[in-house]
């Protein structure tokens, strides 16, 4: 089968996050299948000509243009909007990574006009929002691809009833809903972590991710672990000068370290380097950086609203919190040697039985079988809670 994935930007600071890593992961799955899967998005900050391969996937992808300030939403490349219907006729079916911007959107119209079977996932980009080109994208495109879609994937209920809001359909008609939760390659068992504590943060430095909260708690562990080591990895998204400061003013340049982006590589070599990782974001859907810190054996810190928390509870596999005065206190308690020895083990254990890549491929190829040979699939429920 050959599938277009189509997200909205790749860059060498991955900025665009979780979303740009699901969909090379999944296409990555595909081609180890025997299916023919490209990439297509938005390229930028490579300074030269764009590469025609990432991480082992074939990929498209047209030089990033700003339109408008409006963030990931007002970049575009009209290129790559000339090119949509070609590009999606190349496909038996048409993956759109679905977000309110002008390239995820103009592929998945594309797909409708063309008729391929058109499979979206949101990652929890497009919910209800008052903003006024929310509502305007809506209008005009949004509530059609989803109500048109053969399928809607989504990571958990929050999502699903988002979903629902936005394109309201009527009795017998509904959105094809299937929930599909984020998978993450196997990673061989590394040596355990040596060296003094590292505690690691890895994400977007934005303010919904929480960075300074990180850098708020590190006093304290520093006070029971005075020669921890702390970094503060992620492309600036608003935060750095912030983050910078912080460091700055309790005195923490020679214990924090900012070393921007990460390649996947890198990200790798930092969790099995790391005794905790540690994200202190709120509402976060289904984080791809906890999923690789778990499978790395790297025990994670998160909020009560991370879509992973109650794994990670009921697991053992790390520790939640209920927000940034008790980040020091659920670090500490992993950085006992027989505490972290027992959620490195529940973290593997946990990726590998519940958020397995075998076992998300399945499902996603069940899915385009259904879609491809004109079976309408009823929303799931899916019987595990999120």
């Amino acid at each position: 089968m050959r599938v277009l994935h189509t997200v909205t930007l790749h860059s060498p600071t991955h900025a665009f996050g979780g979303p740009v890593r699901v969909a090379l992961n999944l296409s990555r799955g595909l081609r180890e299948r025997g299916h023919e899967a490209r990439l297509v998005a938005l390229g930028d900050g490579f300074g030269g000509r764009l590469p025609t391969e990432v991480e082992g996937v074939p990929a498209r992808l047209f030089q990033a243009r700003r339109m408008l300030p409006l963030g990931f939403s007002g970049i575009t490349s009209p290129a790559l909007v000339a090119a949509a219907g070609r590009l999606v006729r190349e496909a038996d079916l048409v993956h759109v990574h679905l977000a309110r911007d002008l390239v995820t959107l103009p592929v998945a119209l594309a797909a409708l006009r063309a008729g391929k079977p058109l499979v979206l996932q949101t990652h929890g980009m497009v919910d209800p929002s008052d903003r006024l080109l929310a509502k305007v994208l809506d209008a005009l495109a949004v509530r059609r691809v989803l109500r048109r879609a053969s399928a809607v994937l989504y990571l958990t209920d929050h999502e699903r009833r988002g979903l629902e809001a936005v394109a309201p359909t009527g009795p017998g008609n509904p959105l094809h809903l299937v929930r599909l939760v984020n998978g993450v390659p196997a990673q061989e068992a590394g040596p355990t972590p040596s060296g003094p504590p590292r505690v690691l943060y890895a994400a977007r430095l934005q303010a919904r991710k929480r960075p300074q909260d990180f850098v708020a708690a590190v006093p304290e562990i520093l006070r029971h672990h005075p020669d921890a080591e702390f970094v503060v990895a992620g492309p600036d998204e608003g935060e750095l000068a912030s983050v910078q400061a912080l460091i700055s003013s309790l005195g923490l340049g020679e214990r924090v370290h900012c070393p921007g982006s990460l390649s996947a590589g890198e990200m790798l070599a930092e969790l099995q380097h790391a005794h905790v990782y540690v994200l202190p974001s709120v509402d976060e859907p289904f984080p791809m950086s906890v999923l690789e810190a778990l499978a790395a054996g790297t025990p994670a810190v998160v909020t009560h609203s991370n879509g992973l928390a109650r794994d990670i509870a009921g697991t053992g596999a790390g520790r939640v919190v209920g927000g940034a005065a008790e980040l020091a206190a659920g670090v500490l308690e992993l950085l006992d040697p027989g505490a972290n020895e027992a959620a490195s083990a529940a973290a593997r254990k946990l990726a590998a039985e519940a958020f397995s890549m075998d076992a998300v491929l399945d499902t996603l190829i069940g899915v385009y079988e259904g879609c491809a040979s004109g079976v309408t699939r009823a929303p799931r429920r899916s019987s595990r809670k999120t």
